[in-house]
Order: structure tokens, then C-alpha cells, then sequence
């Protein structure tokens, strides 16, 4: 597990850079590698989010590239490394212990259930939040970067999440501009850039090699082929950018490795855990939260010590907490809530999954 540097090599240690480059304030420190000053007098600061793209598989697959040429640099994601937390740093600008999600599927305890907090449905199915009748700006509460900041911010999203409730809650005063392909990606980005002259802030989200990596992927031509038609369109983007004063950081929120049919354990396989739960395991299948019925401490530990031993490594939430793995400062109030009693922090390139009945199986090859 690789742990992440908060006090200065950290997507939020990014974000607090580039949120006082803009005029806020942030309770991070900056990032080492790019302190705000260097970036302050810019007119435009933009961020582009490539979903999956870790540093070590960047080296090796495009080590001549345009990303690996002007590279300033490795950081760290947060804990957990996955979309849902990270993203959220991106959108909020805190780590996972102000802002508490910490995964895909997080245990919302006031609305009783586990949530997929990105689409924002009920793990076992059903309506997402505003159709629910539940307004997700006051259900999260967070702090969103467009608010935190002096200048105008643009936000550049894929159509198919752009107007989803969890992308509304985090807009804030942000200008939305929803996309359709790589190149109208940029081209929304440009047109942003070019409305004005005005200081601006810019954040791109780029989703598509992750859904690569996931499906066929990262070691895959698939993947390799599409980092190449991004580093290309990136090349012809900054081009268009030519005399407009613009700072373009690009960065990834967590990276991927692959699995095999192999490397899955499946909690149906082992009954004598699946009853010492009373909720569906959460998190991540890499970083899974446990939540372990009265009386059964004792009986999870043992089988997790003993059955499960070479596969994962047993850890007691509030001991990570306390270890600073979600963030530095004061914990956001339900944090402890949304991250179980346990977490399974898995060996080597295992994952675990917990299927619910009547719920739909599918295999992910590249994982978080």
C-alpha cells in the first residue's frame, strides 16, 4: 500500500496549490513540486483529470510522450485511491477525512443504506438521490472548490455525468460545460479559456481510460492505444491554447494494476466471514470497510488472521484514522461511520467482492 503524503506530495496538497493561486484558502499545505507562486500570475489555471493514469504504468507504456517529457513529478492520490474519493479532493478540495467519502459504495447511515455515492443509487438498485427527494448539496455539505476560490471556474464534464446530482452538488458557482468526445473535450476547454480575460480556473475530467482499464485492462493495446490518442489531442490542444496564459497541469486521480480470475476471493466462498457482517462489505475491493455484528470481533479476527492471511491484511478503522491514511486535521463528523468497524487491505493484487442477491456480476480486470 502505498501511503499517501498529505503534508505536501498529495492531490490535495494540488489542490491547495492551485486554490490559493486563485485567491482562497485551504487548511493543506501546498504541493512541494508546485508552489502557488509559480502559477498565481497566470490568467488561466487549468486542471485536466486523466481517471487511471498512474505514474508507473505512464513510464512505461509513453516514456517519450508529452506527459512523461514535461513530467514535474510523482504525488501520491488519498486513502482510499480510488474515483469516488479522489474526485471528490479534486471537486472540494480536502482529503477523505473532511469530506468522507471512501469509496464506491459508502454506508450512508442517514439515509440506512450503502450508497454508489457517484451515481447516487442504493447498492441494491432504485432512484438516485433528487428523485428520492433527497437534496445531495445539503446530504454532503462540502465545501466545493468554485466557492472556495476569487475567480470565475469552469467546469468541463463528460454529457452522460455532467448534470448527474453528485457533479450538481459540486459545481457551486462554476460555469458547466458538458462534452461529448476527447476532442470536444478540449474544444469546450478552449472556448472556456477564450470567454474573457479574465483570471479563470478550469477543471477537465477525462473518464475514459479508466473504463479501459477496468474492462480489458491496463497492460492491454486498448489501453496503450488511447493514451496515445491523449497525449496526440493533448499536443494539438495546447497548441490552440498559444497566447491565451495558460498554466495546463494535468495529473490522474488513482492509478490501476490487473487482475486475474484468480486473484478474487469471493465472501460467498467463505460463510464463516459473510456472518460476522451486518452490512455488505464497503469501500473498495481492494480496501474493503467491514462491519461486524455484536459479539463476532473476536470470530472475524480470527478467521481473517488464519483462513485469509496471505491474501489480506486485517486492519481496524479507527487505527488508520488515527494513522492519518484519510487526511490530516479534524475529522469530518461521520467519517467513522462511513468506514466500518474494520478495513481488508488486500495482498499483491487481490480483491475481494461481496455480491447481494439478485445483483448483477461482472469482472473488472484493471482495479483501483
Amino acid at each position: 500500500m502505498i501511503v499517501p503524503d498529505y503534508q505536501g506530495g498529495s492531490i490535495v496538497n494540488l489542490m491547495s496549490s492551485i486554490i490559493r493561486a486563485r485567491g482562497g484558502g485551504t487548511d493543506y499545505p501546498c504541493l512541494r513540486l508546485l508552489p502557488p507562486g509559480e502559477i498565481a500570475d497566470s490568467t488561466n489555471i487549468l486542471l485536466l483529470v486523466l481517471d487511471g493514469l498512474g505514474a508507473n504504468w505512464l513510464a512505461s507504456r509513453s516514456p517519450d510522450g508529452i506527459l512523461s517529457r514535461r513530467l514535474l513529478g510523482s504525488i501520491t492520490s488519498v486513502f482510499p485511491p480510488t474515483t469516488a474519493a479522489a474526485v471528490t479532493t479534486f471537486l472540494t478540495g480536502d482529503a477523505p477525512q473532511q469530506h468522507a467519502l471512501t469509496g464506491w459504495y459508502t454506508y450512508l447511515r442517514e439515509l440506512g443504506c450503502v450508497m454508489a455515492v457517484l451515481p447516487g443509487n442504493p447498492r441494491y438498485g432504485g432512484v438516485s438521490y433528487r428523485k428520492a427527494g433527497i437534496d445531495p448539496t445539503r446530504l454532503f455539505a462540502h465545501r466545493v472548490v468554485s466557492d472556495r476560490i476569487a475567480t470565475r471556474s469552469s467546469f468541463v464534464s463528460p454529457n452522460y455525468i455532467a448534470h448527474s446530482d453528485f457533479n450538481l452538488a459540486h459545481l457551486g458557482c462554476a460555469e458547466l460545460r458538458p462534452f461529448e468526445s476527447l476532442h470536444d473535450m478540449f474544444r469546450q476547454a478552449v472556448r472556456a479559456v477564450r470567454a474573457g480575460r479574465d483570471r479563470k480556473y478550469l477543471y477537465l475530467y477525462w473518464p475514459r481510460l479508466d473504463a479501459i482499464g477496468h474492462e480489458q485492462g491496463m497492460k492491454s493495446a486498448a489501453a496503450a492505444a488511447h493514451l496515445a490518442e491523449i497525449e496526440q489531442a493533448l499536443e494539438a490542444f495546447l497548441v490552440d491554447l498559444t497566447g491565451t496564459d495558460t498554466s495546463v497541469l494535468v495529473t490522474a486521480d488513482h492509478g490501476q494494476i490487473d487482475t486475474t480470475a484468480a486473484d478474487c476471493i469471493d465472501l460467498a466462498d467463505h460463510p464463516e466471514l459473510s456472518r460476522c457482517l451486518a452490512l455488505p462489505l464497503c469501500g473498495e475491493p481492494r480496501a474493503a470497510f467491514c462491519y461486524v455484528r455484536p459479539g463476532l470481533a473476536r470470530a472475524f479476527e480470527r478467521y481473517c488472521q488464519e483462513a485469509l492471511a496471505e491474501t489480506l491484511e486485517l486492519w481496524p478503522s479507527d487505527r488508520l484514522m488515527a494513522d492519518g491514511l484519510f487526511g490530516l486535521g479534524e475529522p469530518h463528523p461521520r467519517l467513522a461511520e462511513r468506514i466500518g468497524d474494520y478495513v481488508l487491505l488486500m495482498r499483491g493484487n487481490c480483491v475481494i467482492r461481496d455480491w447481494l442477491p439478485f445483483e448483477s456480476r461482472f469482472e473488472h480486470i484493471g482495479v483501483h
